[in-house]
């Protein structure tokens, strides 16, 4: 029988559930009594927890499985033997659930992408106040049914986060099996950003709950200087860009993968970057084709998987392509952000970049000075960030493998451990290129995509 509660005044007893109370809450359910939580908590609080607007994105945390280069071999650890074909090494991640039917999204579980979907969001304007809105559900892990971990997502440099929504464990809700949730942003600082799970941070951020996000600015969409699309509120157009590519570095330790897929427990004081990946992958198939990239216009087959390219079934939960495809005289944006625990030297050899950001931060100072610079290399550290732009030299007459009809120029990490992972004829490692063609390229439909 339901019961009415009469309306009536806080007691001591209330606040000390109130104190106490974050200790216990979960994704859509609090020990903080309802009326209690409507009075005393922020109305975006309440609305996560309950009824609100759709979210603009839903994701899932879960685990699944990778592949990367049989060689070098690093028995027993790499390949796993449990992989299903063509797969080599277990992770955990997140997928793309958005649109997706009640059992299409629970289809989902074992199934995670590295690096997990990237997103981004328009800069919060006050003259039309509009929030963003990241549904998290947790599927849970179908190799490691023991392992019953929450997860988050902790937007990574986020200014002026409510804790609330901040992601982080001990002073925010984290969402355990079976439960979702919906962090609430107003994003007001341009620039690119990171984001990971914050449970168990560093198993979870290394087996892959990690990718990039970036905040459009403002003045986007006006032209300025001859460009409409900007890295941030220049008011110059001195950051615009006609083409723009996510550079997300990251790093597998075959062993603690494999501990990991095989009830064992990593010792991170021992810990080895086996293999570099960029976007998820390692050279060459840094190279391949795109998968479904796009996360609010996401593709996925009746089951709600992602559907491989043909000839990559390898690749199928590692979509993302780092290859960057531009015209002479285009201007490129190239968005870096490293979530690996090793420090990078990532290099374009033949064009000159010029960092215009760090760390979501456009480089001028507050009197306006151009603290910009130019550079052929830039050396970023964990959880650190940088917007850099080039402009695409003239065509020279092809360069490219085969008689194709580009020049070609390498963009790698000068890490020599990190440039080929040590393989045999030099594969693997965070190594594209970077290909010019005379003409013919369609404009970007969103970030990464080749225009072809």
């Amino acid at each position: 029988m339901n019961k009415i509660l009469p309306s009536r005044k806080f007691s001591r007893r209330d606040f000390l559930k109130i104190a106490t109370g974050a200790a216990f809450m979960t994704a859509g359910a609090s020990v903080i009594p309802q009326y209690l939580r409507r009075a005393l908590l922020p109305e975006a609080v309440v609305e996560a927890q309950g009824a609100g607007p759709a979210p603009d994105l839903y994701y899932a945390g879960t685990d699944g499985w990778i592949s990367l280069p049989g060689t070098p071999a690093i028995p027993p650890y790499h390949p796993d033997p449990l992989a299903p074909d063509p797969f080599t090494t277990y992770i955990f991640g997140f997928r793309n659930v958005t649109g997706m039917t009640l059992n299409q999204k629970n289809n989902q579980k074992n199934k995670a992408q590295h690096n997990a979907p990237i997103f981004w969001v328009d800069q919060f304007d006050p003259n039309n106040p509009r929030d963003f809105r990241m549904q998290l559900t947790n599927l849970g892990l179908a190799l490691r049914p023991d392992l019953f971990d929450a997860h988050t997502i902790h937007w990574h440099g986020f200014r002026n986060v409510i804790p609330f929504f901040d992601g982080e464990p001990s002073t925010s809700v984290s969402v355990p099996t079976g439960r979702d949730f919906t962090y609430i942003y107003r994003p007001r600082e341009e620039g690119t950003y990171m984001f990971h799970c914050h449970v168990e941070d560093v198993e979870h951020v290394h087996m892959g709950m990690t990718s990039l996000v970036f905040v459009r600015p403002l003045q986007n969409g006006q032209n300025i200087g001859g460009y409409t699309k900007f890295a941030y509120n220049d008011g110059d157009g001195s950051t615009g860009y006609d083409r723009e590519f996510a550079m997300f570095l990251s790093e597998v330790w075959a062993e603690a993968h494999w501990d990991d897929a095989h009830i064992q427990l990593p010792d991170w004081t021992d810990y080895k970057a086996d293999f570099a990946l960029l976007n998820g992958r390692v050279y060459p198939d840094t190279l391949a084709p795109n998968g479904s990239v796009d996360p609010f216009n996401s593709v996925f087959d009746g089951s709600g998987d992602l559907i491989p390219v043909s000839g990559y079934e390898h690749l199928q939960y590692q979509p993302l392509s780092s290859l960057v495809t531009c015209m002479p005289g285009e201007r490129v944006l190239l968005r870096f952000a490293n979530l690996g625990f090793k420090e990078s030297a990532m290099t374009l050899a033949g064009i000159p970049m010029r960092v215009v950001g760090r760390d979501a931060t456009h480089m001028r100072g507050r009197d306006g000075t151009d603290t910009s610079y130019s550079t052929d290399t830039i050396t970023i550290g964990a959880g650190e960030s940088f917007d850099v732009i080039f402009e695409a030299p003239a065509f020279s007459g092809g360069s490219g493998s085969s008689g194709q009809g580009y020049d070609t120029y390498l963009l790698y990490n000068r890490a020599y451990t990190r440039s080929n992972n040590l393989a045999s004829g030099g594969f693997g490692g965070q190594t594209t290129e970077v290909r010019v063609y005379p003409s013919g390229l369609a404009a970007q439909q969103f970030p990464n995509h080749w225009g072809m």
